[in-house]
């Protein structure tokens, strides 16, 4: 039985001690998402379930979908298809990258895994790219590839969501604060509509700008929520040092591996806030690693351009 069944999956709460915490007298656990799978994993794995399970119930053969060179959802997407016997189809943005896709492959690990697992590319210019949910654009593409399943960018619709819905369980009632990561907002939409009352969502915003907030109004109806703004890092896929150095000792503290576009950022932010007394003595916390991990190479390809440290895989 692969891991797209009807089955709900749950994950296991690892607890974090540090003196940071205990100071405070607030204890924080992380909901270990990123072990789902080793190329599915946490937040990707969940918006896919139901997508998938509906392409194949409307006999589709095929799925397409959208992303960057360095995409989590493109290399989850990939794999996922493999796995369940379709084929999948990536829009790539960059028409540079086609120029020489043996290079591109031998330097880009997000989109060699992608290809391993049988994905089909199609690289376009990144104003062809802005165009992806114009009607005309798609339908260029239906007729390029014929009849596809089509998921958006980032791999959020209502059925992601509902995917998402499955993060928390009923033990989760304990944690009076949920955090979570903001991409696009499909994952910590899915959170607050099965998060109880007397739960705060804090969503962590991996990227500038402020149209999150409109974008999770649409998908839910609950007022329990609030997006923090101050640990972006400058922007999506930014980071810095203090960031790099954040992440390699709470590996090795921890023996959690977080990823540096979305889980870092909001682990740094609820270590902060902690400090800075936000939370109440006593308040249990629980973050929700989405995964990412097979991002790391890629970054580390970036940093050591920079010259900045890598981050450290190994425990």
């Amino acid at each position: 039985m692969h891991i797209f069944s009807s089955e709900i999956i749950h994950s296991e709460n690892q607890s974090v001690a540090h003196p940071i915490l205990d100071k405070a007298e607030v204890f924080l656990d992380i909901k270990r998402e990123d072990e789902i799978h080793k190329e599915v994993s946490g937040n990707k794995f969940r918006k896919l379930k139901y997508n998938l399970n509906e392409a194949q119930k409307a006999g589709f053969k095929t799925i397409l979908t959208f992303g960057g060179a360095y995409s989590n959802h493109i290399s989850a997407t990939a794999a996922a298809g493999k796995m369940v016997g379709l084929q999948t189809i990536g829009i790539i943005r960059g028409e540079e990258l086609a120029k020489d896709l043996e290079k591109t492959l031998s330097q880009n690990d997000t989109l060699r895994l992608a290809s391993v697992s049988g994905m089909h590319f199609k690289f376009v210019s990144r104003e062809a790219y802005r165009d992806k949910a114009n009607p005309l654009f798609l339908k260029e593409l239906k007729n390029e590839f014929g009849s596809c399943y089509m998921i958006p960018e980032g791999g959020t619709n209502s059925l992601a969501i509902k995917g998402c819905e499955e993060i928390l369980n009923p033990e989760d009632v304990m944690y009076d604060v949920i955090c979570c990561a903001v991409g696009t907002g499909g994952t910590i939409s899915g959170i607050i509509n099965s998060s109880l009352n007397h739960q705060k969502i804090l969503g962590f915003p991996a990227l500038k700008g402020e149209f999150l907030t409109h974008e999770i109004k649409k998908n839910t109806s609950k007022t329990n929520w609030e997006l923090i703004h101050d640990y972006h890092f400058g922007g999506y896929g930014k980071i810095n040092q203090e960031g790099i150095e954040f992440m390699n000792i709470f590996r090795e503290q921890q023996h959690i591996l977080l990823d540096p576009i979305y889980t870092m950022k909001m682990i740094f932010g609820i270590f902060d806030m902690t400090q800075r007394g936000i939370f109440k003595k006593n308040t249990r916390i629980l973050a929700i690693h989405t995964g990412g991990l097979q991002g790391i190479s890629g970054m580390n390809k970036k940093l050591n351009k920079k010259k900045l440290p890598l981050i450290t895989i190994g425990y």
